[in-house]
């Protein structure tokens, strides 16, 4: 025991020797020094939302609201044909045909009146002997084509009840915003009353040139053709028409036709019968950075006028070449098919505020828009126009006029005797053409089909090589 407290009391003293040891001669020392550290080290900074992510029930947007005002107001169409062809080897040696009634497609349309009229795309119902109209109820009915428009791909279908049909109003396509969630409502596969939800992807996307459709990501299939698109509210605001696929099923983008553009060709078939086209009257191209250089312009926006179409409202409102159109009403133009999709839903005699940058100044420009036919004839299955001054200057040839060939859908005219786009009419049966007033004045006298009445040809081929053909 006496052993054990020695040893302890020697520890205490060592350690006691060793703490006053380095309180005496090293901590004295170090007062001294003094450590500098001028490395400055700032707090890391990530932005960092604080807010609930998650959607309150009042935040949600209300799709089954939406889509039970649409469902039943949604139909299935089917175009039948008629099928000619021998059946039988017996048909085949006498030489008979039997005529058979074949279904040649499907697809949806929108009734958008309670006394039945029906919109969908012309796609589905061309070249139909028949159009069967089945409704959500399973009720079949025959459909009366009332009217189309090829080029937008709308056609107006018609069928009779003894009660009011359910129907989806229109809404304005043009308020719609990138983002918006939509629905998509049709008969896709066969699939009777089918709903998709999305978003708008984008607005005023041309896939073919003169086109402006709404994109979603809303899945549309072959056979929702014709349905509606239609907003939170039960709107109709895009009837579907087209999918962008290598497979021939969704693969994630689809357009609509604008509501507003579907409206409009809608109230022209009901009170026409055709299509009225309001016309501004301008060409040109939109413009991008490389644009902007090529015509050494500061803005890569909107749409530069190079062309101003004589007698066309544009001209006579004084809109001039090298102005560069930036708004039509309320709307923005950034590119073609904005410019070409407002234009859609308008009429002749519109008018229409047309705000242009011109010199660096802002102005705004009222414009009254122009019938169609007063720029444009149509004659023969041909579409003509006056060849620009601005052309003609360029080139003798054109210098005493003619007809200019914007489209050519006469299949005899055009196989037969070639005549292409950008052709120019001269001479029909020894008649100086010098401008679409000389085709206008045939057309009036003669009416649309003046083939059989035709003799003699001149014209100006892409080449401005005079060529002249006499039928016998």
């Amino acid at each position: 025991m006496k052993k054990i407290l020695t040893l302890v009391c020697v520890s205490a003293l060592g350690g006691l020797l060793t703490l006053g040891g380095y309180k005496l001669f090293v901590e004295k020392e170090n007062n001294n020094v003094v450590i500098e550290d001028n490395t400055s080290q700032l707090p890391v900074y990530v932005p960092t939302s604080t807010s609930n992510a998650l959607l309150t029930n009042t935040d949600k947007p209300d799709l089954i609201t939406a889509a039970n005002k649409t469902i039943d107001a949604v139909v299935h169409v089917k175009n039948t044909q008629i099928n000619r062809g021998p059946q039988t080897w017996g048909d085949i040696f006498s030489g008979r045909t039997i005529e058979r009634k074949q279904l040649a497609g499907a697809g949806s349309g929108v009734i958008i009146s309670p006394d039945g009229h029906i919109v969908t795309n012309n796609h589905v119902i061309k070249g139909a002997a028949e159009i069967s109209v089945t409704l959500n109820d399973n009720r079949t009915f025959l459909a009366e084509l009332v009217g189309t428009d090829a080029e937008n791909d709308i056609a107006l279908l018609k069928i009779d009840t003894e009660e009011n049909l359910p129907h989806v109003p229109f809404g304005d396509s043009d308020a719609t915003q990138i983002g918006e969630w939509v629905l998509a409502v049709g008969n896709p596969f066969n699939l009777t009353s089918t709903v998709t939800a999305g978003i708008i992807s984008a607005k005023s996307r041309d896939l073919s040139g003169n086109q402006s459709f709404i994109q979603t990501d809303a899945v549309v299939n072959p056979g929702n053709s014709g349905g509606a698109l239609v907003n939170v509210n039960g709107e109709l605001v895009g009837i579907n028409t087209a999918i962008q696929s290598q497979t021939g099923s969704y693969i994630g983008y689809s357009f609509a036709v604008p509501s507003n553009i579907a409206r409009k060709i809608v109230e022209d078939i009901m009170e026409f019968g055709d299509v009225q086209d309001g016309i501004l009257g301008v060409t040109g191209l939109a413009l991008n950075g490389e644009a902007a250089k090529e015509l050494d312009v500061d803005v890569t926006e909107g749409f530069y006028v190079s062309g101003i179409e004589k007698k066309s409202g544009a001209d006579i409102a004084g809109i001039v070449e090298g102005d560069i159109i930036r708004r039509l009403d309320n709307v923005e133009i950034n590119k073609y098919s904005d410019l070409s999709g407002y234009l859609k839903t308008k009429s002749p005699s519109d008018v229409i505020n047309v705000e242009i940058l011109r010199n660096g100044a802002i102005k705004t420009i009222p414009v009254a828009l122009t019938k169609k036919e007063d720029i444009y004839v149509e004659f023969m299955d041909m579409q003509f126009r006056d060849i620009p001054e601005k052309i003609k200057n360029e080139y003798p040839q054109l210098s005493e006029g003619g007809a200019l060939i914007l489209e050519n859908k006469n299949a005899w005219l055009y196989n037969k005797v070639g005549l292409r786009r950008n052709y120019v009419i001269t001479a029909i049966n020894d008649i100086e053409i010098k401008n679409v007033d000389d085709i206008n004045k045939l057309k009036k006298e003669y009416g649309e089909d003046f083939t059989k009445y035709l003799n003699k040809l001149e014209y100006l081929d892409g080449n401005l090589r005079r060529k002249e053909i006499i039928f016998r």
